[in-house]
């Protein structure tokens, strides 16, 4: 059995702190744009938006309840998504570069989004359905391919075996989406902006799905702290511990892919997140998954936003795609944590 001391979980006062920090990025995000919009606007046109009521300021109301709500609570939720995901992977992992993108799901979601997006893929009343189907079922497609590709070399599913197929896969894929962009035609710079990341084009029906996407594959995760824990002191004494090994790194890996494929079909490819956040969660509560998950899916809803925040008005009126900006910060990041990692072992 696995057993945990008292006093080891996520603290009422830090979700406190890491609350009031997101509802302060969210109500920033809110306001500042290409126009800016004071709070008591803001306040004004939601209010009057949820009780069906028109503003003198309608032209206000429109960005705040049409454009911005919508866009602003999608970038939150794939930034948790995506960071929780890179947290929960590199524990099972035990490997600091390690993210949900590493299985090669990442790239599979991608190839699928790619095809839907040139060969225009649809779903009868759902706009963005076709693309975000294939993207699901690639990515879902690609964990199998993965798995049976590291199970048929490595009868353990070592996480060496996993990280080096998923390298390889991503490599393949890649190279496949280059062919298909080649033929795409006047979809190109559609397919190209889309594969730098942005989410410009969110909806409500994004957000639910994300939502429910998070709600699902993010409780999954957190249901497994302790065994990450245990996988923290290796795969063998993990066993030792009464953990099922094969069947928790299952689980895990599929609540990834569900969770990278939505992200990936929404908001396109954008990287680093889940890679640098749960680092620099890690350097504020430690180690302990149990801290750790939750303090990563706070910490990539607030680095995300700010990152959109900052595509969207660095050369305004001109809008960065948000994976240029979590590519250019998080580069950046990484290797000063990488820096000071190595500087604590010295």
């Amino acid at each position: 059995m696995l057993k945990e001391a008292k006093g080891e979980g996520f603290s009422f006062p830090i979700y406190v702190l890491f609350s009031i920090a997101l509802l302060g990025v969210l109500w920033i995000c809110i306001a500042v744009g290409s126009v800016f919009i004071s709070p008591a606007d803001i306040l004004k046109a939601v209010w009057s938006s949820l009780r069906g009521l028109p503003v003198p300021d309608g032209f206000a109301q429109s960005i705040i309840v049409s454009i911005r709500i919508p866009r602003v609570l999608a970038v939150a939720l794939s930034g948790a998504a995506l960071s929780i995901c890179g947290a929960a992977m590199q524990g099972l992992l035990r490997n600091p570069l390690a993210d949900g993108s590493t299985l090669g799901v990442s790239s599979g979601a991608s190839l699928g989004a790619v095809l839907a997006i040139a060969f225009g893929v649809r779903l009868p009343g759902f706009a963005g359905g076709g693309v975000m189907l294939m993207a699901m079922t690639f990515a879902f497609l690609s964990m199998l391919v993965i798995l049976g590709l590291a199970y048929r070399l490595d009868c353990s599913l070592s996480t060496n075996t996993i990280i080096l197929i998923g390298i390889i896969f991503s490599m393949f894929v890649n190279s496949i989406v280059n062919v298909v962009v080649t033929f795409a035609g006047e979809k190109v710079k559609t397919i190209m902006f889309w594969t730098m990341g942005s989410l410009s084009g969110s909806n409500y029906q994004d957000v639910l799905v994300l939502c429910c996407a998070l709600l699902v594959g993010g409780a999954i995760l957190l249901h497994y702290t302790r065994e990450l824990n245990a996988f923290a002191i290796g795969e063998d004494n993990a066993r030792h511990v009464g953990v099922n090994v094969r069947q928790v790194k299952l689980v895990i890996m599929i609540a990834v892919s569900i969770l990278i494929g939505v992200c990936v079909s929404i908001g396109g490819t954008i990287a680093f997140v889940g890679l640098v956040v749960p680092h620099m969660a890690r350097m504020l509560v430690g180690p302990n998954h149990r801290r750790l998950l939750p303090a990563s899916l706070f910490g990539g809803a607030i680095f995300l936003l700010l990152a959109d925040l900052l595509a969207r008005t660095l050369l305004n009126p001109l809008e960065l795609s948000i994976g240029v900006v979590t590519s250019f910060v998080g580069a950046i990041a990484f290797v000063y944590i990488f820096n000071l990692s190595r500087k604590g072992k010295s």
